[in-house]
């Protein structure tokens, strides 16, 4: 991994916190419903409200997910581990306490590998731990008041906390988007952003190269990648314009503002000793047996890592390629698909790291909803590898599959007569035309002037109206000249 490079003299150091909300149908310590978009306050149960004489009965479908998290990331899972009760009180926390993990979690430990670029990068975990979210504070559309929508109170997080390891927004967006990409894998979480499946705290702080870390402040609620850089590449700027000036950063807690670029401050940011955590009482501590984890290790799918490794191993990827062909388990699907069907799989990676992402990126879709099928794609590699069309008709046929004018490949290429020109007497007689029209550039490549023979392919190809083989093209030129 290479050094980290400095802003302005400074080192950025960055942590982050992420709350993934587990998939499972009810809540992390009751029965009530964890389904999205209901009337405000229609599924927050007695228990959830922790009202006299209600006691918690914890989910093992969420503990089931934590087990399977801490398995893929090759975390220690605790054989024991304690539920504590986090004491704060806001409006939208109907209890005056969370329930939480604090000193022993259920996921200790662990590592998520991803890239910056073709650089890789491990961030190493401290824990994930279970606990349950609070409800929601709604500030609009309440004539100036506040209005408290309980529903997600109690629904299943999983938080997952890594030791700062970063040390740039780019890294830090590119480990937010493996881990979702992870989870979603995974099946844990839905990883829907929008409806604040998956949100992200990043702990900020600045120091000059091997000074002790700086003071962190805690950007909360970061709900988009994009965000997340935006959010920390302002931080970081705030942080460092405040120390050049003679102040020092105060331990708080701060908000992104999409709108203005900018974070503000929100509170100051409380220590642990603040929330006085406690073992719960109504809670007993959470024993996971051996052969629990051996059951979901049982019932796990191939992981991204693991996949990786097999495409390596049996379709000869690069370790880069490897990695971006499993950015999820559709496009993996999608990659070996393609692969097994043209035969061509270094050069089914290369179309789908290039020209089909970059139209997904471009219309914000998924593999899931390319316009264009893996067997599509794999017949179109087929017809570049045996020579009917150039690389530039490729991307001629590969537009007119995004776009819905042909569904076909080879209808496509008779349609646009991009078939290449591959009869040899043909091309020959293309070439002796060129080299009689251009003797000069004949002169100067026998005098050894490499560019001269460029420029004679450039002359066969306009000659053939683009439609000429160029490697036979090359092939030919060299013979005919002695080369």
């Amino acid at each position: 991994m290479s050094k980290p490079a400095l802003i302005r003299g400074y080192e950025v150091v960055i942590g982050l916190e992420t709350h993934a909300q587990l998939s499972t149908q009810s809540k992390a310590f009751s029965g009530a419903s964890t389904r999205f978009g209901a009337a405000p306050n229609t599924q927050a149960c007695a228990v959830d409200l922790a009202l006299p004489g209600t006691l918690p009965v914890l989910n093992r479908g969420a503990v089931e997910r934590a087990i399977r998290f801490g398995l893929a990331v090759g975390a220690t899972v605790a054989p024991l581990s304690i539920f504590a009760r986090k004491n704060y009180f806001y409006p939208d926390l109907p209890k005056g306490y969370q329930i939480s993990q604090y000193e022993t979690p259920v996921v200790q430990g662990g590592e998520v590998e991803f890239y910056v670029g073709e650089a890789r990068h491990v961030v190493h975990l401290t824990r994930a731990h279970l606990e349950e979210d609070a409800g929601k504070s709604l500030h609009e559309d309440y004539h100036g008041l506040t209005g408290i929508d309980l529903n997600r109170a109690g629904t299943p997080l999983l938080e997952i906390v890594t030791e700062p390891d970063m040390r740039s927004s780019a890294e830090a967006a590119a480990y937010a988007k493996a881990l979702h990409a992870l989870v979603v894998w995974l099946d844990i979480c839905d990883g829907n952003m929008q409806e604040g499946s998956f949100r992200c705290d990043a702990n900020v702080s600045v120091r000059r190269p091997g000074a002790p870390f700086g003071t962190r402040r805690e950007i909360k609620n970061l709900n988009s990648f994009k965000f997340l850089q935006q959010a920390i590449d302002f931080e970081v700027q705030w942080q460092i314009d405040l120390i050049e000036d003679g102040g020092s950063v105060q331990q708080a807690t701060v908000l992104f503002d999409p709108a203005t670029g900018e974070t503000r401050a929100m509170r100051t940011k409380e220590d642990a000793h603040d929330y006085r955590y406690f073992p719960d009482p109504d809670l007993p501590p959470l024993v996971i047996a051996p052969e629990w984890v051996e059951r979901v290790k049982g019932e796990m799918p191939e992981l991204p890592r693991a996949m990786g490794e097999r495409f390596q191993r049996e379709y000869g990827l690069p370790a880069y390629d490897a990695t971006m062909m499993t950015q999820s388990k559709a496009f993996g699907a999608f990659f070996e698909a393609t692969a097994r069907a043209c035969g061509q799989p270094k050069l089914a990676a290369n179309w789908l790291m290039g020209e089909v992402s970059r139209r997904l990126n471009a219309e914000d879709k998924s593999i899931d909803a390319s316009p264009v099928s893996a067997a599509q794609l794999a017949a179109l590699i087929g017809r570049i590898s045996d020579g009917t069309i150039s690389n530039n008709g490729a991307r001629q046929v590969f537009e007119a599959l995004w776009s819905g004018a042909g569904s076909e490949v080879d209808a496509v290429i008779e349609a646009r007569g991009l078939r290449q020109m591959s009869d040899t007497g043909e091309l020959s007689a293309i070439v002796d035309a060129v080299l009689a029209a251009n003797a000069k550039s004949v002169e100067e490549f026998r005098a050894g002037k490499e560019k001269a023979f460029n420029a004679l392919v450039g002359q066969a190809m306009k000659a053939s109206k683009g439609k000429a083989n160029p490697a036979q093209v090359n092939e030919l030129l060299k013979k005919k000249l002695g080369g």
